[in-house]
Parts: structure tokens; C-alpha cells; sequence
């Protein structure tokens, strides 16, 4: 089947075939009828399926009749992230550049007033953030009631970061009438509670089995050990050691991970940049530009800010941390092996880690194979000032790396462990062999009247006075005064005569 099978008009036939495509995905080949009959689609596929497009080309095609009112949208895309906001955009301006439509972009890190003026032009297509747009309709510069068309994209994330919330907000605000686009890669039973809600009789289209790998990408995990300096080092050997290695992602869980595993390898002479939610826009689009025109060949990213970015490319995926959820693995390593392409995605894998990959493995119905070769970790020269401020605290207040930590054995005794049991046995019974030491008389006990250092107790004291170091300035017994008052000062000695009539 190709395109000219799906409906599309002219215009936008003209705009595939520039941009080279000729076959449509099977996610665009079940979809995009649906979409142009105007019915409610429940679309379930994997990022990297073109599941853009399947939206994208449609909407270009309903699109070509009506015009569009002030501060009135006709078509509300949301999309959980600047980034896939802005490459949605993308897809509108390449598809749809015989038209003159008008498209909107409403996210975060960009002034209110610029996008005021936008949405007074009006707007046939807006793309937007759930809490950008929440901001302009509570701000009344925004009306959502001529929304003929609703999509929400990337669902199954929108539910991760919290938005679902704002979701149910919008559903209500836009009109009841309106057909709704629904595409997800996993249907967890909240996701699916809202799709029952605020669908009417949904065309389900599912290319493949939810949380489900590509059979083009390699998969394997390195063991680690637990300190996050290791993890780093592990990290560059992989990255040094990477066969047909063109670019790479590396995901991190969180946010103060990214810029420590980014500022890590910069150190280390490594081409790398950063993408995380703390960026701001300028920052994120410019990495982001760099890494898809090669210029960047790694980049280091939160799952938040990679999720459904379309950089078709992507030789290899590092999970630098192992993510907490399964279908985080999914949407992670679905970075690479994307439109038919092969890929490598390798994880470092702790001891902590284990529960989590048991997870993985469950969810995608197969097991990950431990990756050839031997990855123990050396420390290399540097790594002392790579190792968090925390832990070189700790080493310092124990008395430095030399001394062995509370339940530690000394280094003569780690070493003996390696020796023969027989040995260590011989070792315990040499102290048996001695002789006894002669035992020494007993002391005099010393009377209890007798004063200690000439000084008698007073009868009342309850001070114990400590064995091995001096006494307290202010526990110290009082010296005994002399009859004569010699200790005095003469001024007060001197006679002093009564008042008269005293």
C-alpha cells in the first residue's frame, strides 16, 4: 500500500513524496482512515513507528477547508515535553508547506506576550504543554471551544510526570463534539480509565504488543559495582570500547545525575551534551541540534526530556542507571534501531539494580544477555576528584583512606584470609604455645583513711576522678588553707575602726 491508498490530498501527497517517503508504516496505514473518517482512534505503538505522521497528515488534509478565529484554535495537539512539542511543529512546517496555515507552539521558557500576539492571528493548529495551556485559558487570552480535533500524545508519559490531572481539565474545557486522537506505547489501568472516559467508540490500532523491544537492537548489560565512580568509569571504557559506535544517548534517572556524568566525561576529553528538565529552552534546542547535525556525537539525558524525540540515527543507548519503572526500559533503547536500523543498547547494571532488571526482563519476555568481554573496574588517575565531596568526607573524618573502617579487618589480616585453612589453623594455635607469664603479687590494698597525693577526701564528695588524664580545673580537691592567713593580701589584714555609736 502506499500513500495515495490513505485518502490524502493532493498537497500533502506532494509533501511526502518530497520528503522521500513512499511506504506508509503500519501505524500510519491502519490510523491515518481513521482519522480522515473522523472517528475517535485509540492508537498503541512504540516510539519510532511513525506515529507522528499518523496524526500530522490527516489534520493537513481536514485542515485545507475552514479558517481559524482569534484566540480559537481549531486542532489542540499536547505533547508531555517542550521538545516533542517542538518537533511535532517540525513535522506541521515540512508536511505542510504548500498551505498557509497557521501553527502555535505554547511551552514553557518563552514569553507570555509573544505568544499572545500568535494566538490574536489565530490559530488552526496548536501544539502546547498541558500547563502552559492551562496557564493562557486561565489567563482568558485563550478559548477552547472551536477545538474540532483533540490529540494527546505520549499518554502513558503524560501520566508519569503528573499531568493526567490537567488532562481531564482540558477534555472539559474543549468541546464534546470533538474527535479525539489518543496514541500511547503501554495502556497502564489509569491511561486506560481515561481513554473510556473521553472517547466515543475509539478505532483501537495497535501495531505491536505493548512493551515490546525492536528485534533490530542488540541488548546486553555490564555488572558494576556500586559507587558511582565506578559506574563512570565503566561508562567511558564502554564508550572507548563500542564497536561502529556514530552517536549514543545516555539516560539517567535523574536530573543532578545528567550534569554529573555530562561534567565526567567533558573532563575526560569526551564530545558531549546535556538534556535535562532544569535547561532552559535556548540551552535544550541548541543541544539538541547539535547532537541530530553530528556535532554532539553523545548525549546525556533524563527520561523526561529524550522521551519521543525523533533523532533517527541513534547508533547506541547507555542506561547509565537502570530505570526504576520497565517501561521506561522500552521507550529508552527505542532511541536506536528505529525505522528498520540496527542498534546497540547496553545497561550498567549494580547489585542494587537486580530487582528492577528482573522487571525489565519479565515485561519484554525475554532475558538480557551479560555483554562479552571483562569490564572489571581499575581506578584510573583522576578519579579521586570524581568521587562526590561526601565520600572523601567520610574517608577523611575515619582517619583516611590508610585506616580500616569500623568492622574492617587490618591488612595483614585480609591477607592471611587467602592463605590455606590449615595455615590460618597453625597461626591460632601459636599464641596456645607460649608460656604463661608468672603471675605478679597482689598489691597492698591501701588503707582507707590513708589520703592520696597528701590530700584527704572530703567526706562528702561524690566526684570519681578519671583514670588516665587530668582532673577538670573545676573538680580539682581544695587546697588546705594555712592557720596564719599568710595566703591573704595585707590590705585585708589591716585593722578597720567601727564607726562611732556603733
Amino acid at each position: 500500500m502506499s500513500f495515495s491508498d490513505l485518502g490524502l490530498s493532493e498537497k500533502v501527497l506532494a509533501a511526502v513524496a518530497a520528503t522521500g517517503y513512499t511506504t506508509p508504516t503500519p501505524i500510519q496505514e491502519q490510523a491515518i482512515p481513521h482519522v480522515l473518517a473522523r472517528k475517535d482512534v485509540l492508537g498503541i505503538a512504540q516510539t519510532g513507528t511513525g506515529k507522528t505522521a499518523a496524526f500530522v497528515l490527516p489534520m493537513l488534509t481536514i485542515l485545507e477547508k475552514g479558517r481559524a478565529r482569534a484566540r480559537m484554535p481549531r486542532t489542540l495537539i499536547l505533547e508531555p515535553t517542550r521538545e516533542l512539542a517542538a518537533q511535532v511543529k517540525e513535522n506541521f512546517d515540512r508536511y505542510g508547506a504548500g498551505q498557509k496555515l497557521n501553527v502555535a507552539l505554547l511551552i514553557g521558557g518563552v514569553s507570555f506576550g509573544d505568544q499572545d500576539a500568535k494566538l490574536m492571528r489565530g490559530v488552526d493548529v496548536l501544539i502546547a504543554t498541558p500547563g502552559r495551556l492551562l496557564d493562557h485559558t486561565e489567563r482568558g487570552g485563550l478559548l477552547l471551544t472551536g477545538v474540532e480535533l483533540l490529540v494527546i500524545d505520549e499518554a502513558d508519559r503524560m501520566l508519569d510526570m503528573g499531568f493526567i490531572p490537567d488532562i481531564e481539565r482540558i477534555c472539559k474545557l474543549v468541546p464534546f463534539t470533538r474527535q479525539t486522537l489518543f496514541f500511547t506505547a503501554t495502556m497502564p489501568p489509569e491511561i486506560r480509565r481515561i481513554t473510556e472516559a473521553f472517547l466515543h467508540n475509539p478505532q483501537k490500532v495497535e501495531v505491536s504488543r505493548p512493551a515490546t523491544t525492536a528485534v533490530t537492537v542488540t541488548q546486553a548489560q555490564v555488572p558494576a559495582g556500586r559507587e558511582a565512580h565506578e559506574k563512570r568509569e565503566l561508562l567511558r571504557r564502554l564508550l572507548r570500547e563500542a564497536k561502529d559506535l556514530k552517536n549514543a544517548i545516555i539516560f539517567c534517572n535523574r536530573k543532578r545525575e545528567v550534569a554529573i556524568v555530562h561534567k565526567s566525561l567533558q573532563k575526560h576529553g569526551f564530545s558531549v551534551g546535556a538534556l535535562h528538565g532544569d535547561m532552559d529552552q535556548p540551552a535544550r534546542m541548541a543541544a539538541l541540534d547539535q547532537f541530530r547535525k553530528g556535532e554532539l556525537p553523545l548525549l546525556v539525558a533524563s527520561d523526561v526530556a529524550a522521551r519521543g524525540l525523533d533523532i533517527p540515527e541513534v547508533s547506541h543507548v547507555f542506561n547509565f542507571d537502570v530505570p526504576h519503572h520497565a517501561d521506561d526500559y522500552v521507550h529508552r533503547i527505542g532511541r536506536t534501531g528505529r525505522a528498520g536500523r540496527t542498534g546497540t543498547a547496553i545497561s550498567i547494571v549494580t547489585p542494587l539494580d537486580q530487582k528492577s532488571m528482573a522487571a525489565i526482563e519479565k515485561l519484554i519476555g525475554q532475558s538480557i544477555p551479560r555483554a562479552e568481554g571483562d569490564y572489571d573496574v581499575h581506578a584510573e588517575a583522576g578519579e579521586q576528584g570524581e568521587r562526590p565531596r561526601e565520600q572523601r568526607g567520610r574517608e577523611r573524618s575515619r582517619g583516611g583512606r590508610g585506616k580500616p573502617q569500623r568492622g574492617e579487618r587490618r591488612g595483614h589480616d585480609r591477607e592471611r584470609s587467602h592463605e590455606p585453612r590449615e595455615a590460618r589453623g597453625e597461626a591460632r594455635a601459636a599464641p596456645e604455645a607460649r608460656p604463661a607469664r608468672e603471675a605478679r603479687p597482689p598489691r597492698e590494698a591501701r588503707p582507707s583513711s590513708e589520703p592520696r597525693n597528701g590530700v584527704r577526701p572530703q567526706a562528702n564528695s561524690s566526684h570519681v576522678p578519671s583514670i588516665g588524664r587530668p582532673e577538670p580545673r573545676r573538680q580539682r580537691e581544695i587546697d588546705s588553707e594555712p592557720g596564719d592567713h599568710s595566703h591573704l593580701p595585707a590590705f585585708l589584714l589591716r585593722p578597720v575602726r567601727s564607726p562611732a555609736g556603733a
